[in-house]
């Protein structure tokens, strides 16, 4: 039995909404410039307190790490009160999930989201009951790249990291994959900073409809 391990935002849910609104609030709050959603939709994919460094960066704030961790603490808040306002599974994700489990496969939800944030995003959305195990960074009190967040999931969710594949949307699930030694296939619609195909995952997709096929290629040819 296969273990499909995916990433969260950018990969499952288009959660960049959420997100930026609550970044832009925060920052409006502390009187610094809201960030255009364009422009911080790429910052998107390395967990929320990244997200916020890197929007304090750009705005040339400098903030102690004190600061930044106060300000993290009220990022959350406010996030998880508005977990799913605006965010939305990506096209055709839940009849794929539904296709994926039928065909016995295993899956999972390896991510930097905390994984209460993970977990009550997915409920509201009606979508937990698909997964097995659903991880975040203090699950494990790591994140990725580190390539045991995606073994330890894999091995959460009942699977044996040798017979898993993971889906992602960044460079950073790229090299979580790789360096775990499991086989990685790529989205190209969501948060990456560069062309996903660029960083030469093993396959690339630009629906869910073409999930299931790229899973069974990828078998094939292991």
């Amino acid at each position: 039995m296969l273990t499909i391990a995916f990433d969260l935002d950018g990969t499952l849910i288009d959660t960049a909404p959420d997100l930026i609104d609550t970044l832009n609030y925060l920052l409006a709050q502390h009187d610094l410039p809201v960030v255009p959603f364009e422009s911080a939709r790429p910052l998107i994919g390395g967990g929320s307190k990244a997200l916020l460094e890197r929007a304090l960066k750009a705005a040339r704030r400098e903030c102690s790490a004190v600061e930044v961790d106060r300000l993290y603490k009220d990022f959350i808040a406010h996030y998880a009160a508005h977990i799913a306002d605006r965010s939305r599974p990506f096209p055709q994700l839940e009849a794929t999930l539904k296709s994926l489990a039928v065909e016995g496969h295993r899956l999972a939800v390896c991510t930097n989201k905390l994984e209460w944030l993970s977990k009550r995003l997915l409920t509201t959305l009606n979508l937990a009951q698909y997964f097995e195990a659903i991880c975040g960074q203090d699950t494990f009190g790591m994140q990725k790249p580190d390539p045991q967040i995606l073994r330890l999931t894999v091995l959460r969710a009942g699977g044996e990291p040798a017979h898993a594949i993971m889906i992602g949307d960044s460079a950073t699930d790229v090299r979580t994959a790789r360096a775990a030694q499991v086989p990685i296939i790529a989205v190209n619609f969501g948060y990456s900073d560069v062309p996903i195909a660029t960083l030469r995952p093993d396959r690339v997709i630009s629906s869910f409809a073409e999930l299931p096929a790229a899973v069974q290629d990828v078998l094939d040819n292991a």
